[in-house]
């Protein structure tokens, strides 16, 4: 692994176990970053196994690319999973034995301070995760009050949400907003001194300004929908979450697919000939050890969706 992308994998062992990896089988890593679930697939499918390596930062496909050098059995793919479709179809590839969405930020992208992405230290307000279009500076300075609240309310349930948008309309109008720093002072002088004890008052703004900046949660359901049509029968879809919007997200990708008869309840004998299409195995979340280790594991959560 690359030192410039030094980054611990949440939900190892219990993930990869999960998809049950066999040699021969075809895995998609939709959320590759520093490659150690892509590692760890390709150790357990053994001779003839192949797994496909998806990420959208320019320096995670730098690192997997240095990582994986000269193995035949990975293929790296610069790329948003939600497009994962096209580009399986463009390699030839026409079913999954099993795919991994490891969901959120990752550490490098957070400790690196010019990546925009962390509220400690001063930086240019980034957070472009594929390192190209709209910045998360051209949307606190150019989207309307109205736009800006529903974007700090909806990605990221944060309760001062109006009193934030109105803040920073009234200062960009002085001077744009253009630094980590700059954005986070002003949402800490939106909320009461009593609220600035529960937590920094930027965490959940910052959390709704990445959302926005990187369109992660615009048409996950659809991905993942599409992800599980890609599955052999006993394919399995695992998803790591870090928050409720994630975790909520998966949830309702899931539901339809784990839905049997829908006739009314006193009919005698089911008519719709509607069967469930796969089975939830129960969520998984980080042993003591792990938390012990890697502290940012705390709100990760598993779920995985086995097709019948």
């Amino acid at each position: 692994m690359s030192a410039a992308f030094r980054h611990e994998t949440v939900l190892l062992r219990e993930t990869v176990e999960a998809l049950r990896p066999h040699p021969g089988g075809i895995w998609m890593d939709g959320t590759a970053g520093g490659g150690g679930h892509t590692a760890l697939l390709l150790e357990r499918t053994g001779p003839g196994g192949r797994v496909v390596a998806f990420d959208r930062d320019p320096d995670a496909i730098a690192n997997l690319r240095e990582r994986f050098a000269g193995d035949a059995a990975v293929t790296i793919v610069q790329g948003n999973f939600f497009d994962a479709s096209a580009h399986l179809r463009a390699l030839g590839v026409a079913a999954l034995d099993g795919v991994l969405l490891d969901l959120g930020v990752s550490s490098p992208q957070l400790d690196r301070p010019e990546r925009g992405f962390s509220y400690h230290s001063e930086a240019p307000l980034d957070m472009r995760m594929e390192q190209s279009g709209t910045t998360a500076a051209e949307l606190i300075n150019t989207l309307s009050e109205d736009a800006l609240r529903t974007i700090l309310w909806e990605y990221g349930q944060e309760r001062y949400a109006a009193a934030m948008a109105r803040t920073i309309v009234r200062e960009r109008a002085k001077a744009p907003v253009t630094t980590t720093t700059q954005l986070a002072e002003l949402l800490c002088r939106s909320v009461p001194a009593a609220a600035r004890r529960d937590g920094h008052p930027a965490r959940k703004a910052f959390m709704a300004l990445r959302y926005a900046c990187n369109r992660e949660l615009d048409g996950l359901a659809e991905a993942l929908q599409a992800l599980f049509g890609l599955l052999v029968s006993g394919g399995r879809l695992a998803v790591i979450g870090f928050n409720s919007l994630e975790d909520a997200a998966a949830k309702r990708a899931f539901r339809p697919f784990l839905e049997g008869c829908v006739c009314p309840s006193d009919f005698p004998v089911c008519v719709c000939g509607k069967r469930p299409q796969a089975k939830a195995h129960k969520p998984v979340t980080p042993s003591r050890e792990e938390l012990e280790r890697n502290p940012r594991a705390r709100s990760a959560k598993l779920r995985v969706l086995e097709k019948l």
